[in-house]
């Protein structure tokens, strides 16, 4: 019988540390390495209301200087178009960002972002179900 206590006090203990960890992650908004909020499957993020196409989300730091966000087709709310366009730019090195080609493609999560050459220089960001987030230059 104390066992069972014991093994019925640990399960509810774990399912309340679960339920806790999984409704805020951290006071930065921040989940961790593995699969940010934005970057998620749909059914994994929480629901928010997704801009419509042709949104402008803001602008993020791009390299030396400026992008702005567009959401351009599907459902993404711009919250997640700004950390996805951030995290590209996060990853790419000067080398990239000086490529007369472009940069590209880079896999985050389920998106694949990729930047025209210098000419051209929009950056796109796609998944396979449609969804399409644009970054355009500031001037």
């Amino acid at each position: 019988m104390r066992t069972q206590i014991v093994i019925g006090t640990q399960v509810a203990l774990c399912a309340l540390f679960l339920t806790a960890c999984g409704e805020g992650g951290s006071e930065s908004g921040e989940t961790g390495p593995a699969a940010p909020a934005g970057l998620a499957a749909p059914a994994a993020a929480p629901a928010a209301a997704p801009a419509s196409p042709g949104t402008e989300c803001g602008p993020v730091p791009a390299g030396r200087g400026k992008a702005k966000v567009v959401v351009r087709e599907g459902a993404v709310d711009c919250a997640q178009a700004t950390e996805l366009l951030t995290r590209y730019f996060q990853e790419l090195t000067p080398a990239d960002f000086d490529n007369p080609e472009g940069a590209g493609p880079v896999a985050l999560g389920h998106w694949t972002c990729g930047s025209g050459p210098v000419t051209e220089p929009t950056t796109t960001c796609s998944t396979e179900d449609g969804r399409l987030v644009d970054g355009l230059p500031v001037p």
